[in-house]
């Protein structure tokens, strides 16, 4: 069993008991679902093998990369007009 990193900053992400809010987001998901379905056990389960599968992708990654990616691939937007635009590769002088 590996030890649970406590938050010590104002920064850190926001924790649910012991996992981060990004973690149990797809298990409660899957709940509810699961609920309004007929099968919430099914869905509960899917919720936690897609964690899982997140949290793996999550730790080989720096920081904030999905937000990172979401942006770059121009799928999150933006209302900052100082920002660059995701779709131009190359910047010439």
């Amino acid at each position: 069993m590996q030890p649970i990193e406590i938050p010590r900053y104002i920064d850190d992400p926001v924790h649910f008991l012991l996992w981060s809010v990004d973690e149990v987001a797809p298990i409660c998901l899957g709940l509810v679902v699961g609920m309004f379905v007929g099968s919430p056990g099914y869905f509960t389960l899917a919720g936690f093998a897609l964690t899982n599968v997140y949290s793996r992708f999550r730790d080989s990654k720096p920081d904030g990369f999905p937000l990172h990616y979401l942006y770059w691939n121009g799928l999150m937007p933006t209302k900052c007009k100082m920002a660059i635009n995701p779709f131009v590769r190359k910047f010439y002088p």
